[in-house]
């Protein structure tokens, strides 16, 4: 690789007006490659990113980017082959709760601060996947009810910052959520204003004319970064870096523009800021996340351990399309200017970027969060309006097959991820009934259950991947 490409601004003079809890892969992919553009203009060198890391789990990371002065290495793969390397250097500020836990609080409570963003995962903003609402009775969310001034979870932190900035009088903020959710703002503010109400109803009150919630659509692919990755990333790019990422070359970030206390000027970066992100994001999870749920189990039980490896099977590859174009498509309209043939073959090579690689194992971790918002949707559509519902009920089976035998159809033992596993949802998925496991809650409302086409359907086919695997049953289907 021809060299290291570096950003031209001086991060002495650049300040953080960005706060931004969870500084993991993705957030390092996408938002962050976004501003170390946008400081390139000295005009907005007050909109740095102060990183916050608030679990104990954050500590390696935290101590290899702290050893950098928060810089690393972003390598982008393109699909021709052909990757670029750059520093990173927007990140000018870093906390981690097991050192700073009152300067995170302070850095919300800073009138310098003029936005928040969040990458917690689908499972982090603590919403019942039964109910919809704010779960309460959470041991962490009730310490942080208790003990304000000593939070243990994203709520807590903000609840008892904004309370100290309401205080000292410093004005409004945006909290922006960047997590890969169907109106990601409307989570976040039931979340955090649920949370709020619970504790400080003056605060609550303060928090309804002083903050806002945009919405917004992230899409990047950004793979889990192992101990492989971090030696094969130094020695292409000639660096000795203790926390680099890979990424997709595909970026695309649609923001919402209601920001109560000013904004970057993203558009100068290739963000699009709209009005109304409904229809990108439709598409978006509908498309690249429900596919990626769709190739995820029945891959993985096949054996595959890539994603590009699994492109290359023509029977997943025609599953994934024919998903696409025959089950999703009808409740997709697209969004004006945007070509929706395009976007879907786009995807597939996405899917197929041999210098990704992605990792299916990262694809099938927390499909208890996963399911409720790119599955079932769209599924209760299908049923409702007649659809074919084959290949929904195969990918429920095999979820099933995975989360009960942890075995593929090699008879590879694996492990399973799935954080947020209710000890009731533990239960149905070890029932030998297989009707138990469409009670499940991430299932909750999909009406699979009721649907006798979908519950005959999703039988058979259990019965099937159990005997025959899933590649094979697979086959049969297409």
């Amino acid at each position: 690789m021809a060299g290291i490409e570096k950003y031209h601004y001086d991060r002495k003079t650049v300040n953080a007006g960005i706060l931004h809890f969870g500084v993991g892969n993705f957030h390092r992919s996408h938002q962050e490659y976004y501003m170390n553009r946008l400081l390139e203009d000295p005009d907005c060198s007050h909109w740095g990113i102060c990183g916050a890391m608030i679990l104990p789990s954050d500590e390696k990371l935290y101590k290899a980017l702290k050893s950098q002065d928060g810089e690393y290495t972003l390598t982008v793969c393109g699909r021709t082959g052909e990757n670029r390397a750059m520093r990173i250097g927007s990140m000018v500020e870093l906390l981690w709760s097991g050192e700073s836990r009152q300067e995170i609080i302070d850095k919300i409570a800073d009138k310098a601060i003029r936005i928040i963003t969040l990458t917690i995962t689908e499972g982090g903003y603590n919403i019942s996947k039964v109910t919809g609402e704010f779960v309460i009775e959470n041991d962490a969310v009730r310490h942080d009810l208790a003990v304000p001034e000593s939070p243990q979870t994203v709520f807590g932190y903000v609840a008892e910052g904004l309370r100290r900035r309401k205080n000292a009088g410093n004005g409004p903020v945006t909290i922006l959520s960047c997590d890969n959710l169907q109106h990601n703002g409307d989570t976040a503010r039931k979340a955090f204003t649920s949370f709020i109400s619970a504790q400080d109803k003056d605060l609550a009150e303060w928090v309804a004319g002083n903050v806002t919630f945009p919405n917004c659509m992230v899409d990047r692919i950004t793979p889990a970064v192992k101990q492989c990755d971090i030696d094969r990333l130094n020695a292409e790019n000639g660096t000795s870096d203790q926390a680099p990422v890979y990424c997709e070359d595909f970026i695309q970030w649609v923001v919402e523009d209601r920001f109560a206390a000013g904004r970057p000027p993203f558009e100068k970066a290739g963000v699009k800021m709209t009005g109304d992100v409904s229809a990108w994001e439709n598409m978006k999870l509908s498309l690249l996340n429900a596919s990626h749920t769709m190739l995820s189990y029945p891959s993985f039980l096949s054996g595959y351990r890539k994603v590009d490896k699994a492109m290359e099977n023509p029977y997943i590859k025609a599953l994934v399309e024919t998903f696409m174009n025959a089950d999703i498509t009808p409740y997709v309209p697209a969004p004006e200017g945007v070509d929706l043939d395009r976007y879907k073959k786009t995807l597939v090579e996405r899917f197929g970027n041999r210098a990704v690689s992605d990792q299916i194992a990262r694809l099938c971790s927390d499909g208890i969060s996963k399911f409720p918002v790119y599955i079932v949707p769209n599924l209760k559509k299908m049923i409702s309006d007649g659809a074919c519902l084959t290949r929904v009920a195969y990918l429920v089976a095999c979820y099933r097959h995975y989360l009960k035998y942890r075995r593929d159809d090699c008879g590879e033992a694996f492990e399973i991820s799935e954080p947020w596993l209710a000890a009731e949802d533990a239960e149905k998925i070890m029932d030998d009934d297989p009707a138990a496991f469409l009670s499940l809650s991430p299932f909750a409302g999909a009406g699979m259950a009721a649907s006798d086409r979908f519950a005959g359907e999703y039988s058979m086919m259990v019965k099937k991947i159990r005997d025959a695997g899933a590649m094979l049953t697979l086959k049969e289907i297409l």
